[in-house]
């Protein structure tokens, strides 16, 4: 029987705030469950974006609030090689073209679904005369690409419809989330991945590129993704408040009210390893809501 093993990925651009917790607790809770494994890794694949000691300060953060992972931290900073290993064999395989677009290009002639850029295809067929490759991109199919999410049910996506040809290879030559977090996935063998649902879209582009790089697909589970009272979700870029390891205890209760586990009033008020010990005692997955998003609490 395969062992169990989930996992943390937070990215380096700010301290862990509540709707982090939320990810790290319940991909936590969901793995120690199961008797299996939870181990942490660091997505600082973009220096640009990277807020310098926020690597260091997230670890602290969750030794803080008592989290404990499984093996060292793995740094994406640290597999450009391994990227580019699986940028070649997609190459071998055809899946990918050069794209010579440039973000003003794409902004007046993408298609906009749901918020999102469809890509035109404008590349596909070759570069237009004249002009230079900027970005990479892989090649998607034209049928439904479909999974069961243990949350929110069966989810299908049409990639070329609603997302379209989608970059692996930046035009500043660094490789894009979608290939890094699944090459990243398999090397770590994970089995199971539980993560906000602001993520939920992505999952049928990484199960693209793990059939194209012949990888395992783990199970997904998508939590609920904290908003703030406006509706937007809680992040570096909505002001959101950084964790306080002084309230760990109070704030754990809150992220277990969240996910819809029904924890005692008093919990908030226990001692953290109390905490603990009721999460890891009560932790049932059926009990998250399915909805996409739910209102943080008011102090968070």
């Amino acid at each position: 029987m395969t062992l169990y093993r989930g996992r943390f990925a937070p990215s380096p651009t700010g301290p862990l705030h509540f709707g982090s917790l939320v990810a790290a607790l319940g991909s936590c809770l969901e793995a120690r469950s199961h008797g299996g494994q939870w181990l942490v890794r660091m997505e600082d694949l973009d220096p640009p974006r990277a807020q310098p000691g926020a690597a260091e300060l997230i670890l602290h953060t969750l030794e803080d609030f008592a989290f404990e992972w499984d093996g060292a931290v793995m740094r994406q900073s640290d597999r450009s090689e391994t990227y580019a290993q699986a940028i070649a064999q997609l190459h071998a395989r055809g899946a990918l073209y050069d794209c010579a677009c440039t973000r003003k290009e794409l902004s007046d002639s993408a298609l906009v679904l749901e918020g999102e850029r469809v890509y035109p295809g404008t590349c596909r067929n070759g570069l237009p005369p004249g002009r230079r490759a900027h970005a990479v991109r892989v090649r998607v199919p034209n049928h439904a690409i479909a999974f069961a999410d243990t949350i929110r049910g069966s989810i299908s996506q049409i990639l070329e419809r609603e997302v379209g040809d989608f970059v692996v290879r930046r035009a500043d030559g660094l490789h894009a989330y979608q290939l890094a977090v699944v090459v990243d996935d398999a090397a770590q063998s994970i089995t199971d991945v539980v993560r906000g649902a602001d993520l939920l879209a992505s999952t049928p582009r990484q199960i693209h590129l793990q059939r194209l790089l012949e990888l395992p697909t783990p199970r997904y589970a998508h939590l609920p993704a904290a908003v703030n009272a406006l509706g937007a979700k809680l992040s570096k870029q909505t002001l959101a408040r950084p964790l306080d390891p002084a309230r760990a205890a109070a704030t754990i209760a809150a992220a277990l009210a969240f996910l819809g586990q029904a924890p005692p009033p008093e919990l908030a008020r226990a001692a953290l390893r109390e905490v603990w010990d009721w999460s890891l005692a009560h932790w049932n997955l059926d009990r998250v809501p399915r909805q996409h998003a739910l209102p943080a609490p008011a102090d968070a």
